[in-house]
């Protein structure tokens, strides 16, 4: 990787780092919106697309900054998180290779009221917000599913709020392991109890005690910072209804088999 990019507002932590890779780039086909583009209209799009790599925990955007690209996460996956005035902090929404990260940009906004950050460290690529503004008047394929995508991530963002007013720790555990193994291509899941803890609003504690049960029924391996998951079926058997909804409604709006 070479050099440090900053985007977005200067000061109090409103920092945005953006790593370029240097060497071979990720195949972009790798992110469903852009593999789901006719082949003439995807070739006509590649020379905008630019190969960027996200450390585990950089940030994205941050809350209230002014974004200057629209991401295609291709094998990182980003959260959108939420803070409170006193520091509390919850998962609204996490997005993949399923998707794209900074969906203000072509709602008619610039900037959001939440930060996203990466939970699961790969590469994206991205589109300058000019470029993609110019596209989205096209009114094309790139367009319809970009605005199919928005649907599916409103979708995720509610089942998430109701997911966490209705479910136990345990269960939004489950459907946070699960929505994330849909967006990589292992089992292996890097992450510290804190992290976890702060993705589903609750203490570190009753997170370290949801991994011990999943872990005695034989679902996950769980050490410090590292989660395996060892038996798939088991854990979407025991998953509260939430995941294979927001699963569900994201297969039928843009036609794919996301974690099949």
């Amino acid at each position: 990787m070479r050099g440090i990019e900053t985007e977005g507002r200067m000061g109090h932590a409103a920092r945005v780092l953006v790593f370029r890779q240097a060497q071979v780039a990720e195949d972009p086909l790798e992110n469903a919106l852009l593999a789901s583009l006719p082949e003439e209209e995807f070739r006509r799009l590649t020379p905008k697309l630019e190969p960027v790599a996200f450390p585990l925990g950089s940030v994205v955007y941050e809350t209230g900054a002014h974004q200057l690209h629209l991401y295609f996460p291709t094998s990182c996956v980003v959260s959108l998180l939420h803070t409170m005035q006193d520091g509390a902090t919850a998962e609204m929404g996490l997005t993949g290779n399923d998707g794209a990260v900074g969906l203000a940009l072509f709602l008619g906004g610039e900037s959001m009221p939440n930060r996203a950050v990466v939970q699961i460290a790969g590469g994206a690529y991205r589109m300058a917000v000019r470029a993609l503004r110019e596209e989205f008047a096209r009114g094309g394929p790139l367009q319809r599913m970009l605005l199919r995508y928005t649907q599916a991530h409103l979708i995720q963002v509610s089942q998430t709020a109701v997911c966490n007013r209705l479910h136990g720790v345990e269960q939004r555990l489950c459907r946070w392991l699960l929505l994330s193994r849909d967006r990589v291509k292992t089992d292996e899941i890097q992450m510290t109890q804190e992290y976890i803890a702060n993705m589903l609003g609750g203490r570190r504690e009753s997170v370290t005690v949801a991994a011990g049960h999943l872990q005695d029924a034989g679902l996950i391996r769980y050490s410090r910072g590292h989660i395996t998951i060892v038996d798939r079926p088991g854990l979407e058997a025991v998953v509260c209804e939430c995941y294979r909804l927001v699963k569900e409604e994201g297969d039928r709006l843009l036609h794919t088999g996301w974690g099949n």
